[in-house]
């Protein structure tokens, strides 16, 4: 809900127009948000931090950590400082990759406040710092390469494809860790996923056509003419065609040909 909640208060408070995609994209947001809601499947109830800990211990669990860490190191040292300032993906994926780290240290430690305010030593447990570090690094590198990909890249781009990456691994993280495949049905199974495709719908249409004005007044004369519909463009795009344009043939660089 927080990609529909962002776009309604932008709405509102911004003045930021929502247009006529914008809308149906909300829609299916929050259609697509309610059949996962009604098909998710129960988690596993862990209540102690020497539970969580026994989760995390799991072979299961510790391989498909060791190829997430296995992953983002070869995407920080090798594919970033040669592909990152041109791939989307590469900065994201990163970011997703870390939030499954950071979306379960979280749980953990949300375990471990409930056992402080029960009267728990959970200062005195090990894995309780553990779970602390590892958010406050997985939180900062986060934000590093999420700021990376927003300097670099169109916001309408960015945050559509961080959400499905991200909300994707954490699901995947989710059911490793807690093992919620096993009370999922095949109906559960099948209403998940076309919950989370029709959420991507949604967040593609919310984002990707957001600077169009389409509306259900010039709905029919843009389907009539066949053109597409007005364009408003950001500021990045502006001074790109500016720098561009100041460019005379005069100036643009000669290549000079010596025949023998």
């Amino acid at each position: 809900f927080f990609v529909l909640c962002s776009a309604i208060l932008s709405s509102y408070l911004l003045g930021e127009r929502l247009n006529l995609l914008g809308k149906l994209g909300c829609m299916l947001s929050l259609v697509g948000s309610t059949v996962m809601v009604i098909h998710a499947p129960e988690d596993e109830e862990v209540t102690t931090l020497d539970e969580m800990s026994s989760k995390l211990k799991e072979p299961g669990f510790l391989a498909y950590a060791a190829i997430l860490l296995a992953v983002c190191f070869l995407l920080i040292f090798y594919l970033s400082p040669r592909y990152g300032q041109s791939n989307i993906l590469i900065y994201l994926t990163i970011c997703s990759i870390i939030g499954a780290f950071s979306v379960s240290s979280v749980k953990g430690l949300g375990i471990a406040i409930k056992g402080f305010f029960a009267g728990r030593p959970v200062l005195q447990h090990p894995l309780t710092w553990i779970l602390v570090i590892i958010l406050v690094a997985s939180i900062t590198t986060q934000i590093n390469y999420l700021n990376k990909s927003l300097d670099i890249f169109n916001t309408s781009l960015v945050f559509p494809i961080y959400y499905v990456l991200f909300t994707t691994i954490v699901i995947t993280t989710s059911i490793i860790l807690f093992k919620e495949w096993v009370s999922m049905t095949v109906v559960d199974i099948i209403g998940t996923v076309c919950g989370f495709l029709t959420i991507i719908l949604g967040v593609f249409l919310l984002h990707a056509f957001k600077d169009m004005d389409v509306s259900l007044g010039n709905l029919p004369q843009v389907l009539q003419s066949g053109q597409q519909a007005p364009v408003t463009r950001d500021d990045k795009n502006i001074l790109i065609e500016v720098d561009n344009a100041s460019i005379t043939p005069e100036d643009k660089p000669k290549v000079l040909t010596i025949y023998t």
